[in-house]
Parts: structure tokens; C-alpha cells; sequence
């Protein structure tokens, strides 16, 4: 996939507001591109871009990526919390309650 690919998916992730969180998947399917949730991942892994919030994007369960802890393990999670995301007990965002419904 080329970077025009990845332009549109960081275009989404940026309206992302602060407070919420968006899986892999969502932001595919609003991209058009419903199987290309991995490719989303890649695109967010990969973003060096500081205007793109890709901490605010999860896995399907609401899971965190070790890919996003640059700094020290817990880096997605202590940003996600920093702006008021709610995590479960099991380590997941809760995504009843913080999931981006644009």
C-alpha cells in the first residue's frame, strides 16, 4: 500500500478527539477499505507524523500495541489515561465508553 493509503488513514485518526479511542477496523471501514484493518496498523506503527494521534487507535478489543511504547512499556495506555480514557480491569480501553462514534 502506498503512503496516499496511509494519508487517509492518518486523516481520520486526526479528528479523533481527545477522550476517545477508534480500532483498527473502524478506521478501515471509514477509509473504504473494510479489510484493511492490518494495513491501518502498519500505517499507525509506522506514523512519525506528531500531528496524527495514533495512540487514540486500538485493537478490536480495546487492546493496546506494544509498538506505541517508544519511551517505556505503558506509553499508549499512560496517554490514553492522561487524556481520560477508561481502561477495564483485564488492561482494555473500555470501548462502551470510549469509543470514537463520529
Amino acid at each position: 500500500m502506498s503512503g496516499g493509503v496511509f494519508a487517509v488513514f492518518y486523516t481520520i485518526v486526526r479528528r479523533i478527539p481527545a477522550g476517545k479511542t477508534a480500532t483498527y477496523g473502524q478506521i478501515a471501514r471509514m477509509a473504504g477499505m473494510p479489510r484493511c484493518a492490518r494495513t491501518v496498523g502498519y500505517a499507525m506503527a509506522g506514523c512519525q507524523d506528531p500531528t496524527v494521534p495514533c495512540h487514540r487507535v486500538v485493537d478490536r478489543f480495546g487492546g493496546t500495541k506494544s509498538a506505541f511504547d517508544t519511551h517505556s512499556p505503558g506509553t499508549q495506555r499512560a496517554l490514553l489515561e492522561a487524556e481520560g480514557v477508561i481502561f477495564r480491569s483485564d488492561g482494555t480501553v473500555n470501548l462502551e465508553l470510549c469509543q470514537w462514534t463520529p
